[in-house]
């Protein structure tokens, strides 16, 4: 990178960084590394990955987005992307999730994946790579941007970390031997009224080809996927707003259930 690219991705950081400390969100970082800069982008999401885990977290997994044609076409890109998932991203289904933790929170339903093997094959495909995953489950991934509005491009979401937030894994560990995730069908429900529907055959065509991207990109950018991460490989249907006292179950074919609850911040002087 040249000098102005890296005074452009430490700015870029800063106002990211801020925004999630001040929990207030931010402008847009694509002024700074333009809309579809994925070197710049993947830089910034760097930073912020090395400030997370200055501050004592730990990196436990990864996660695919923009695996969707439709939210493809309305960002205008032609690619997925990923970020990192860290420890204190990890939401029990028995605890409700207070809304302080988020900003601006949707929710979709995914397969996650959980690895047997570090994935170090450079040219890995949907095929080779379920031999390389421990079990599936099913997923809850609660998005979030810290860029107001979810005025976003490629660039921006992913200098955002993909712009993560928080999940939830269902308790069936699942083998790969008794489930075909392009074939699981989802249904999605708040507060018992079905909220959105979809298929693995939405995500890239097939979960695990999804997984075999992220695999490739990782080696790519010189840190492999590891034994025991966790893989969120992307939505199987439409992600819907979260609001306070929302009590959210999916169901996958094959993968059984996965279930959250959300509730309004403590306030001050409050029980």
């Amino acid at each position: 990178m040249t000098n102005g690219d890296i005074d452009r991705v430490a700015a870029a950081y800063r106002r990211l960084r801020t925004a999630a400390r001040i929990r207030r969100p931010c402008a847009p970082v694509r002024d700074l590394i333009g809309p579809d800069d994925e070197k710049l982008a993947y830089a910034v999401q760097s930073r912020l990955t090395e400030a997370r885990i200055r501050d004592g977290r730990r990196a436990v997994g990864r996660k695919v987005g923009l695996t969707s044609p439709a939210v493809q076409r309305q960002l205008g890109v032609d690619r997925p992307d990923f970020g990192m998932l860290f420890d204190d991203m990890a939401c029990a289904e028995s605890w409700p999730i207070r809304l302080d933790r988020l900003l601006q929170p949707r929710i979709e339903a995914e397969v996650a994946f959980v690895l047997r093997d570090d994935i170090t094959d450079p040219g890995v495909t949907a095929v080779t790579v379920r031999d390389r995953v421990a079990y599936a489950a099913a997923a809850l991934e609660i998005v979030d941007s810290r860029i107001a509005g979810w005025d976003i491009t490629f660039a921006d979401t992913v200098a955002d970390n993909g712009s993560s937030g928080l999940f939830v894994l269902g308790a069936d560990q699942v083998s790969l031997d008794a489930v075909e995730p392009a074939a699981v069908q989802m249904t999605m429900s708040v507060n018992g009224a079905v909220a959105s529907t979809g298929s693995g055959e939405a995500c890239l065509g097939d979960p695990l080809r999804a997984l075999a991207w992220l695999a490739r990109t990782a080696v790519g950018h010189g840190d492999p996927l590891r034994a025991g991460e966790v893989v969120l490989s992307g939505a199987l249907g439409p992600m819907v707003p979260v609001t306070a006292g929302m009590r959210v179950r999916a169901h996958l074919t094959g993968l059984g259930a996965v279930q959250a609850t959300f509730t309004a911040p403590v306030t001050k002087g409050g029980s």
